[in-house]
């Protein structure tokens, strides 16, 4: 047994996936290759140098390797099931929880199968962290699939200093109180020392409902329970731009985002939309708003080009395999109005990219489009900001994302007002040079303040401080 096994680990993640991804050879063989997420990127620093561990499902059916390390991180796989991840993950989190709490942009689906399954999944983190965690240490817990487990973890470990980080929105009190085992979530997440948010109405939203269904008593930003002093407040999550930066300032990024306009065919504007195939992420109100703008004959094709693409997700479940279906009618609808020989309206990718081809994608861009009708923060948006280290290009924003908070410089819009979509669009377009790099420059003076380095150091921070203010009898 490893001395580090025999203490536990000082702190411990505990996400719904391993901080790796199992990837199969061409000889049949499988190996484990560092997950590309800004999760991973932002937490292994601080685990890998304080003995740290991660807890999260490996990603397949059925056992679970055994734990193992991978550069110096301890890696604790929970095992899933074909029914558990039909129930809990397919099911209870992103059918029920995921919709209900994107302000059921698509109604919510409710199956008492997929509660108790959800209880009994977040039981067996629980038990894993439990089992990794040394004396005394530190565990963050992060996002809705894993809302239980802070409370399950305390009761099982309270010597431990808990976390735990909602990536999505926090809904307010008139949809939350739909969930069936309403009560049990905010009692799960309660049993937290710090619970962080994405925006403060997030926090305020969960306290206000720990007021209502738990009969306590906020005041603050923090609430007692059972003797405990629980903080909720928001810490906005944010990319490495630094890296990213970097990147798309290489020579390479360069000569392809030239190369991305000569394929194109030279236009003299392109919009771009990059997103996760989700009905949350409002593609078909671009699409909608750039239709009406060639309608309008305020653009011209192939003058101006759209480029949208869509990483596939959730392939299995219905309502995206519905929108894909209305989403790439769209495309065609527009391209045959408004394609010709030279070439089409609207270039469709339905598929994903590596992160060099969409730096260089991005800085190929004039506007960025990003009109999600609710997102606890978009990233993407962050990785546009970070790629124009020219100042060029501008950002069209939903007020509905997380980022709007803080990129109050971009070209703010309502997703649900498709003429505010076009007003804006065009602006992005048409502005003069020196108007659009002003407002770049104040988002990347933000978004350089305001790291991911920075989010994840504040958190930890804070939690410790949440320890100090607890060890003080006064």
């Amino acid at each position: 047994m490893s001395a580090r096994k025999a203490r536990g680990s000082d702190v411990v993640i505990v996400a719904n996936r391993l901080s790796v991804d199992q990837v199969t050879q061409a000889d049949g063989s499988t190996s484990w290759q560092r997950s590309p997420g800004g999760l991973v990127t932002a937490l292994e620093p601080f685990i890998r140098g304080r003995n740290g561990a991660w807890v999260g499902w490996s990603g397949a059916p059925g056992e679970a390797p055994e734990p193992f390390e991978a550069d110096g991180i301890r890696l604790v796989p929970v095992p899933l099931n074909a029914e558990e991840i039909t129930r809990y993950y397919e099911g209870f989190s992103n059918a029920s929880l995921w919709p209900l709490y994107h302000d059921v942009v698509e109604r919510p689906q409710y199956h008492r199968s997929w509660w108790d399954t959800y209880v009994s999944v977040n039981e067996q983190f629980a038990v894993k962290a439990a089992e990794v965690a040394g004396r005394d240490g530190v565990v963050w817990v992060h996002d809705y699939q894993l809302q239980l487990v802070p409370q399950m973890l305390r009761a099982l470990r309270p010597d431990l200093r808990i976390g735990f980080f909602l990536h999505i929105p926090f809904p307010p009190q008139e949809l939350f109180m739909q969930l069936p085992g309403r009560r049990r979530i905010v009692e799960g997440l309660l049993g937290a020392d710090l619970i962080g948010f994405q925006r403060p109405q997030g926090a305020s939203n969960f306290l206000q409902l720990a007021r209502i269904l738990c009969d306590l008593k906020p005041s603050h930003g923090t609430v007692a329970v059972d003797g405990r002093t629980v903080t909720a407040r928001a810490f906005p999550i944010s990319i490495d731009a630094k890296s990213y930066d970097e990147l798309a300032s290489s020579a390479e990024v360069a000569e392809r985002a030239i190369a991305i306009r000569k394929e194109l065919g030279n236009p003299d504007r392109v919009i771009l939309g990059v997103d996760r195939l989700d009905y949350t992420k409002g593609i078909g109100v671009r699409l909608r708003a750039f239709y009406e703008l060639l309608q309008d004959a305020k653009l011209t094709a192939p003058d101006t080009v759209l480029v949208q693409v869509a990483t596939p997700s959730r392939e299995r479940v219905e309502h995206y395999v519905t929108m894909r279906e209305e989403i790439e009618r769209m495309v065609g609808h527009i391209n045959g109005e408004f394609g010709s020989i030279a070439g089409p309206a609207v270039h469709y990718l339905h598929q994903s990219m590596p992160r060099e081809e969409l730096a260089a994608l991005y800085r190929a861009a004039d506007v960025m489009a990003v009109t999600p009708y609710r997102d606890g923060m978009n990233l993407v948006a962050k990785e546009y900001v970070a790629a124009r280290g020219d100042l060029g290009g501008a950002l069209v924003l939903s007020e509905f994302a997380g980022a709007a908070a803080e990129f109050r410089q971009s070209y703010l819009v309502n997703p649900h007002d498709i003429n505010g979509v076009k007003d804006a669009l065009a602006r992005a377009l048409f502005d003069p040079p020196a108007h659009r790099k002003r407002r770049m420059r104040a988002l990347r003076r933000h978004l350089f303040g305001h790291d991911l380095d920075h989010w994840a150091q504040s958190f930890f921070d804070a939690l410790e401080a949440e320890e100090s203010t607890s060890a003080d009898p006064s």
